[in-house]
């Protein structure tokens, strides 16, 4: 029948119930357990229905039920309770504020730093994240709202998020994009005093600006600002710009990043305004996508009368750059000619992205080796005095892959250091593992890095009662989750019986879930089939593994191994041993992270930067099996865990075969045989043993908690400071710029000679007794510089049979009436080589690498 009329009903909450509103805007609920259980209590059906979204919720559930909750005094009651808490929370002083008290005070709530990322990963209720760089960016924001650090976020409002995936038939990967009302969304928008949704716009080379709208996502005390593109304002073309995550080819995504990187500033700039806040100084990249930004602010301080030089100058010393890809084929790349289009090339100047910003120089700062292509990690680079890798290992790894952009320095020298990744606890661990994790810390305050010192306070019983539930509620929901998989995949109800009985909650079960790339290996499993299987169906020591993961929309091979293990799991006699679990998101992730025995990790050795996942595991009482890379590269392995040994070879396929063999060695011979050894109480008292010792040690490690510290002390105060210092002086940093000029004006003319050690000319051996002291001279000739743009260094180590050194060491020479000296003493035995260099000096480098000058002895 066709309907003759159309009624909109508005949903009507009563006064009384008007704070349930402002709880559910701030994302604070995600990770707090009673706010949650207030909403779910409103309507569990309803509440688990639309994917715990408690602003969607009060937008859906009857008037009636509303009513009844407005005349119920202990609901009242408890929502009083959680808004007192939140105000409490958003107006209390933690560690940030109380380890920087005067300056807290001073500056009140301003931001000390805008955190920029692509995506962020904070509850699946806000669809804007796809797997590992946005969790870390929804950790990042949680942990520093929990310190207290004032950050700013800056995202996109992609208006069908990532994709939903499913399976066919044959287990080839389907993808399904779902529109997201922002209406439906835990978020609002930022408006002006008037009341109008505040916007910016970005100049793209069509000759029209892109508009672009402002949301909010509270998360805590942080205010995460999201741009939207989709509106109104826009013609379609343009519209469509934050429609996907990682969608569309290049210019679709330059065009992302142009609005992330030049629209956020400007909206940064918006929001600051109109809440009265002071800019921060300090802008942080959580990847090069937002590398743009740095054009943007080249361009505000141009716009105050800055040269270009003093203003990269000035940005510099205020951006932090952190990378998250230990390869180049994961850093986004463009033409140098899409690029110069949208830096507005060719039109008039008024129109170009950033005006007044010459646009070869512009191109100069993401230059690569390879002629025509336009590199974003090396444009975050060079716009960041302070830049890190995401572990201790990816930060060696990140020194090698970027040394070319630091011509003469090595190794350690190259300025990117490492902050290792963490996991915000309070939203990754489940209640009863929460309940142990009090105890064994001894309620201690677990935003700090104190170690968590009373092992003993929970028994095995109790330890092991919470691992068997937690892994009895990841089978039932790999259950449910494999029965709808089959349904999709064109199966009927009849022949889904098995189904119900998909995995046993009493066996030994091994986790992988990650995004599906070559360098993950997610068939290494797959390497001997027979032999997985008989470690599948052993009948004294059985053992099941859980999988998920997404493959790139467009990466085909990573879907072909996704589908290999599909296959493998839809065979008759493994199905209910083997399984992937198809759409992997937070919420899937908290039920295998907490449910699983083994965390298994088993990249290309060191091709993993960090691997957060296995750190959720670790803090939910799982252990490691993995490669010594990424995170687990820096731990205590022996006695935590178990290392999958790296096999050394250019033979890729040998070397598969035997970390395959170690894989299947250490679980058939030492995992399986330690769960299995059980007491007369059928307790595993040494697995637990193990398990105790990974848990306290291991999880106060790897807490976001500590990262953000890490973070605050290691790059936002430093670049902060650096960002004053090169602003004194009315913000003229044109003293730097020509001091910069000088020397590199003058460089050529720098030399080094007659280098000696006790007298002896480095022409002509020189033999000590081992504790004899070494004086080391050295001459120098500065040409146009004065002593003090430079400094003099002895290098010294081990020389090897072809003239190399071995570990050097570096010290500085002091300056003597004719040259420079440094003595040293000589304690081992062995053959020693040395030689000198001289490099530039001045209090605003942050490295002296970053000026690409240095002169060695000849």
């Amino acid at each position: 029948m066709i309907s003759s009329g159309n009624v909109h009903i508005s949903h009507n909450t009563p006064t009384a119930l008007l704070p349930l509103r402002r709880l559910a805007l701030n994302l604070r609920w995600s990770w707090r357990d009673s706010t949650r259980e207030l909403f779910e209590s409103i309507d569990p059906l309803l509440w688990e229905e639309l994917g715990e979204n408690p602003k969607m919720m009060l937008h859906r559930v009857s008037n009636s039920r509303l009513q009844e909750l407005a005349a119920d005094k202990d609901f009242i009651d408890r929502m009083k309770a959680e808004v007192e808490d939140l105000d409490d929370y958003l107006g209390g002083n933690f560690w940030y504020q109380k380890t920087h008290s005067a300056e807290a005070a001073a500056t009140s709530t301003d931001p000390v730093a805008a955190y920029f990322s692509m995506e962020f990963g904070i509850h699946p209720s806000l669809p804007i994240y796809s797997g590992g760089l946005g969790v870390l960016a929804g950790d990042h924001m949680k942990s520093a709202s929990d310190l207290g650090v004032p950050l700013i976020g800056v995202g996109l409002l992609y208006s069908f998020g990532y994709f939903t995936q499913s399976l066919s038939a044959d287990g080839w990967q389907q993808e399904r994009y779902e529109y997201h009302n922002p209406e439906d969304l835990p978020i609002e928008r930022v408006t002006d005093a008037d009341g109008e949704q505040i916007k910016v716009t970005v100049a793209y080379p069509d000759g029209r600006d892109i508009v672009i709208a402002l949301w909010i996502a509270h998360v805590g005390r942080i205010p995460l600002l999201l741009l939207d593109t989709n509106i109104d304002d826009n013609p379609p073309g343009m519209q469509e710009v934050t429609d996907r995550l990682y969608g569309g080819d290049s210019e679709h995504r330059i065009k992302q990043e142009l609005v992330l990187g030049v629209g956020g500033v400007r909206a940064v700039n918006a929001f600051c305004a109109v809440r009265g806040l002071s800019r921060p100084r300090v802008a942080h990249l959580n990847e090069g996508h937002a590398g743009f930004l740095g054009l943007e602010r080249i361009r505000e301080r141009m716009e105050e009368g800055q040269s270009f030089d003093a203003a990269l100058a000035q940005v510099r010393a205020a951006n932090i750059f952190t990378t998250h890809t230990p390869v180049p084929a994961g850093i986004d790349r463009f033409s140098v000619d899409l690029v110069r289009r949208y830096l507005g090339e060719g039109q008039d100047p008024s129109r170009h992205l950033c005006p007044g910003v010459p646009i070869g120089r512009a191109l100069e700062l993401g230059a690569e080796a390879t002629p025509g292509m336009f590199n974003m990690a090396h444009l975050g680079l060079r716009l960041s005095q302070h830049a890190n890798g995401v572990a201790k290992l990816h930060g060696e790894v990140s020194r090698g892959m970027f040394a070319s952009l630091y011509p003469g320095w090595h190794g350690d020298e190259v300025p990117i250091g490492s902050v290792t990744n963490g996991v915000h606890l309070p939203t990754w661990v489940k209640p009863e593992m929460a309940e142990i994790i009090a105890k064994i810390s001894g309620d201690a305050d677990l935003t700090s890095t104190d170690v968590w010192d009373h092992p003993d306070a929970v028994s095995d019983d109790e330890l092991w009662a919470a691992r068997n539930g937690l892994r009895h509620d990841l089978v039932a929901v790999a259950r449910e989750a494999v029965h709808s998989s089959c349904l999709i995949r064109g199966q009927q109800e009849a022949q889904l019986y098995w189904t119900r009985n998909v995995l046993d909650p009493e066996v030994l079960t091994v986790g992988f879930a990650r995004r599906v790339s070559t360098y993950k290996r997610l068939t290494l499993m797959l390497r001997n089939p027979e032999r997985l299987r008989r470690i599948l169906t052993n009948p004294e020591r059985p053992v099941q593994f859980v999988i998920a993961g997404k493959a790139h929309p467009h990466d085909e091979g990573g879907k072909q191994l996704m589908q290999q293990v599909i296959q493998f799991a839809d065979d008759a006699g493994l199905r209910d041993k083997f399984i992937f679990l198809p759409d992997y998101d937070i919420g899937l992730a908290g039920y295998l992270i907490s449910g699983a025995d083994i965390w298994l990790n088993n990249p290309v050795r060191p091709q993993e930067a960090s691997g957060t996942s296995g750190m959720k595991a670790v803090m939910n009482g799982c252990l490691t099996l993995s490669v010594s890379d990424g995170w687990w590269d820096e731990m205590p392995q022996e006695g935590y865990g178990w290392t999958i040994p790296t096999v050394h070879t250019q033979d890729l396929d040998h070397r598969d075969n035997l970390e395959a063999q170690a894989l299947y060695d250490l679980l058939e011979y030492e995992i399986a045989p330690l769960f299995y050894d059980r007491d007369d109480e059928g307790i595993p008292r040494r697995w637990l043993e193990m398990v105790r010792r990974s848990l306290t040690t291991l999880s106060p490690m790897v807490t976001s908690f500590r990262m953000v510290r890490d973070y605050t002390e290691g790059y936002y105060r430093p670049a902060d400071t650096s960002a004053r210092l090169i602003m004194e002086n009315d913000g003229d940093a044109s003293a730097f710029v020509d001091w910069m000029e000088r020397v590199r004006g003058n460089w050529n003319a720098v030399q080094l000679h007659d280098l000696r050690v006790n007298g002896v000319s480095t022409q002509s051996d020189c033999r000590l007794l081992a504790g004899e002291p070494m004086t080391f001279t050295v001459s120098a000739d500065l040409g146009g510089l004065n002593p003090d743009d430079v400094t003099v260094q002895l290098v010294k180590g081990l020389r090897t049979p072809v003239g190399t050194l071995e570990s050097p060491e570096v010290f500085d020479m002091a300056r003597a009436d004719d040259g420079y000296t440094v003595t040293l003493p000589s304690d081992r035995p062995g053959d020693i080589g040395f030689t000198a260099r001289v490099i530039p000096s001045h209090p605003l480098l942050v490295s002296p690498a970053e000026l690409g000058l240095i002169t060695y002895h000849p």
